[in-house]
C-alpha cells in the first residue's frame, strides 16, 4: 500500500510495462523490452537519458509485468554490503531486477563483485545514468549489458501523465480537481520532458487550492505557473549534454542557420561557459569560414577579447556579434582540408628529403655540403617571385590545398595560384 505522503510522482510508478508513459521504441508492442517482457527473458541493460523521463519507471514495470523481485541501490552512496544483501536474497528467490542509479559511478570492488552474478543470471541488473555510458561507464561492464537510450517525453506524453495522476486512486482522485487546458498545457510544457517534475508541481498546486464554492480545486493558469515555476535550466559542464550542445552550437554555424545557433549560444551562456564558448568561437572562425571570410575570424577575436574583459552578463552582447557573423558568413573548410592531408602524409612516412638548396646555410661548411647552394631569392626578381621547386622529389606534385568558391578572396587566392603555376 502506498502512503499518501509519499510524492505523487512516486505513488504513479508504473506497475506493468503497459503503464510506462512514452519510450514507445523501446517498451512499446514488438519493441525490444516488450519483447524481453513477454518472453520473461531478461537481460541486464543500461538506460541512458535525462531526468524524470522514465528510467525508475521501466525498471520497476520491468519487474512488475515478470512478477520478479524489484530493489533499488544507487551506485555512488549504497555499499558493497548493500549488494551482498541484494545478492543473499537473489540466490534465496532465484532472481533479483537490481535497478542501480548513477551506475556510471559504479567502483571497481562493486562492479567486480557484480560481474559474476549478472553473468549466471541472479541479478538483472537495470543500470540508470544521466551520462553517455559508451564514454562513462566501465567497458567490462558495458559489455554485459545493453544499452538503450531514453528520449525525453513530449508535451503530450506529460499530459497523459497528469491527467493520470489527477484520475487515478493512487494519485489525486480522491480531490476534487479540475484543471483548464492552459494550465495543463504550462505544467507540460514548463517540465522540459521530466514527468516527475509536472507531476511533483501538479501536487503542490491541488494540495495548497482552496476549494471554491461548489466545493471543486481548480488549477488555473495563474496557478500552474506559480507553482511549476520554470523549471530550473540544468548545465553540468563535465556531462554529456554540455558536449553535445557545443556540438550543436558548432554545426549550427556551420550550417548558417543563425537562429539554432543563437539557442546554443543562450544554453552555454545561461550554464556559464564563458571560456567555452570563446575558444569554441575561435575554431569555428578558422576551421568552418575560414578562408572564405577572414574579416569575420579577425572580427570574432576581437568580440572575444571584448566578452573576456566584459564578463557576463554582458559578455552576451560581443558573443551574439559573433555568433551572427559567423553564421551568415561564407563558408570554407580548404584551410583545415589542406593542413589535415598534409598531416596526413608526414603521419605516413611521406615526408620526403628536403632539396638540397632549401636547406640552412647559415653555418660554416654549410657549401661544402651544398646546403643553400642554387636557392633562388624570390625577392631578387619581379614581381617578388621565381618558379622553383619547394616540396620533396617524393611529393612534386601534390596539392594539398584547393580552394573552395563560396568568398571573394579565397577566389582570389586561387587566381593567383593558378597564375603563378603557368609561369
Amino acid at each position: 500500500m502506498l502512503a499518501k505522503n509519499q510524492p505523487l510522482a512516486y505513488r504513479m510508478r508504473p506497475q506493468k510495462i503497459e503503464d510506462v508513459i512514452g519510450q514507445q521504441h523501446l517498451i512499446g508492442e514488438g519493441k525490444i523490452i516488450y519483447r524481453m517482457v513477454k518472453a520473461k527473458q531478461l537481460s541486464s541493460m543500461i538506460l541512458y537519458g535525462p531526468p524524470g523521463i522514465g528510467k525508475t519507471s521501466i525498471a520497476s514495470a520491468i519487474a512488475g509485468s515478470t512478477d520478479y523481485a524489484f530493489r533499488k541501490l544507487n551506485a555512488a552512496t549504497d555499499s558493497k554490503k548493500d549488494l551482498q544483501a541484494i545478492v543473499s536474497e537473489a540466490e534465496f528467490s532465484g532472481s533479483v531486477v537490481l535497478l542501480l542509479d548513477e551506475i556510471h559511478r559504479l567502483d571497481k570492488t562493486k562492479q567486480d563483485f557484480l560481474l559474476p552474478h549478472l553473468e549466471s543470471g541472479q541479478i538483472i541488473l537495470i543500470g540508470a545514468t544521466t551520462e553517455n555510458p559508451y564514454i562513462n561507464t566501465n567497458p567490462a561492464l558495458r559489455s554485459r549489458m545493453q544499452i538503450f537510450e531514453l528520449h525525453p517525453l513530449t508535451d503530450d506524453d506529460i499530459k497523459m501523465g497528469l491527467q493520470q495522476a489527477i484520475n487515478d486512486s493512487r494519485g489525486l482522485a480522491d480531490y476534487p480537481v479540475t484543471i483548464n487546458e492552459n494550465a495543463l498545457d504550462h505544467f507540460a510544457h514548463a517540465a522540459n520532458g521530466d514527468l516527475r517534475s509536472a507531476l511533483n508541481a501538479l501536487e503542490v498546486a491541488v494540495k495548497s487550492t482552496n476549494k471554491d464554492k461548489n466545493g471543486e480545486i481548480k488549477i488555473t493558469l495563474e496557478i500552474a505557473e506559480e507553482c511549476m515555476q520554470q523549471k530550473a535550466f540544468t548545465h553540468d559542464a563535465d556531462g554529456d549534454l554540455h558536449y553535445d550542445v557545443i556540438s550543436a552550437f558548432q554545426k549550427s554555424i556551420r550550417g548558417s542557420d543563425v537562429n539554432a545557433a543563437l539557442h546554443y549560444l543562450a544554453r552555454l551562456i545561461v550554464g556559464g561557459e564563458l571560456i567555452t564558448i570563446c575558444r569554441r568561437l575561435l575554431v569555428i572562425a578558422y576551421e568552418d569560414i575560414g578562408l572564405a571570410n577572414p574579416q569575420a575570424a579577425e572580427r570574432t577575436v576581437l568580440a572575444i577579447d571584448a566578452a573576456k574583459q566584459l564578463g557576463f552578463p554582458e559578455a552576451r552582447i560581443p558573443l551574439a556579434n559573433a555568433v551572427i557573423d559567423l553564421s551568415l558568413s561564407p563558408k570554407s573548410n580548404s584551410s583545415i582540408s589542406a593542413i589535415d592531408a598534409a598531416i596526413s602524409d608526414v603521419k605516413a612516412g611521406k615526408g620526403g628529403h628536403i632539396p638540397d638548396y632549401l636547406k640552412d646555410s647559415h653555418y660554416q661548411g654549410s657549401k661544402d655540403l651544398k646546403h643553400g647552394v642554387g636557392y633562388k631569392y624570390p625577392h631578387n626578381y619581379p614581381n617578388h617571385w621565381v618558379k622553383q621547386a619547394y616540396l620533396p622529389e617524393t611529393l612534386r606534385d601534390r596539392q594539398y590545398f584547393k580552394a573552395g568558391q563560396t568568398g571573394k578572396y579565397e577566389r582570389a587566392l586561387e587566381q593567383y595560384r593558378q597564375y603563378l603555376n603557368k609561369q
